[in-house]
């Protein structure tokens, strides 16, 4: 009966994605291949499949799906790209970014969120993500340039120093606001010089915060 129901919540999340935009079918397969389950408490997981943000360790969260599921299409994935990721969090966008990318490069501040990430994606197999513990504000720059960098924090302005560790036509998503109230998703593209911003939706995460904790 519990899985008759987990299914009915997961058919109804999906068509509440298609209904609010999310139109590409690989996002949409992977969000349902996915258990969102597995990157929550014990005592959230009946609620893994609304589309809704939860709390995870360290006063972080697991984003709304419909937020994960545009961020993700935004990207423009392929097999052949690597991608950055700012904010590894629960780890639950770092699975979906490595089942549509050929490389995940996950940042986390918090070593925690990091180990505990890490443990999970490795146990289901995601032999194609690379975890560091830092600064995410800094980036990889070991690792620059990347075809694309996603980042799960919201900065006060488009930090330049993750732009420079985009290549040429490489595209950066991202939330930027002064406050929590104000925030709004951006698509850049980097264009030699110069970057084109495109407003995409309001949304609501956590700050990006500089240096990292032992926590």
């Amino acid at each position: 009966m519990f899985e008759n129901l987990k299914k009915n919540k997961k058919f109804n999340l999906l068509m509440e994605l298609k209904k609010n935009g999310i139109y590409d079918k690989s996002v949409l397969n992977v969000i349902e291949v996915i258990d969102r389950s597995l990157f929550v408490d014990e005592n959230l997981k009946q609620k893994s499949n609304l589309n809704i943000a939860l709390p995870i360790d360290c006063g972080q969260t697991i984003s709304q799906p419909l937020v994960v599921a545009h961020m993700t299409q935004s990207l423009n994935l392929n097999k052949k790209l690597r991608v950055l990721e700012i904010g590894t969090g629960s780890g639950y966008q770092s699975y979906i970014l490595s089942k549509l990318s050929r490389f995940v490069y996950t940042v986390e501040r918090y070593s925690s969120l990091k180990k505990k990430a890490e443990n999970l994606l490795k146990g289901l197999g995601a032999n194609n993500i690379f975890f560091k513990h830092a600064d995410g504000g800094l980036g990889w720059s070991e690792q620059a340039p990347f075809d694309r960098i996603i980042v799960t924090a919201n900065a006060p302005e488009i930090p330049n120093i993750l732009v420079e560790q985009l290549i040429n036509e490489g595209i950066m998503i991202i939330p930027v606001g002064d406050d929590y109230n104000q925030q709004i998703l951006k698509k850049v593209i980097k264009k030699e010089n110069k970057i084109l911003v495109e407003n995409l939706m309001q949304v609501r995460f956590v700050p990006l915060i500089e240096g990292k904790l032992h926590k």
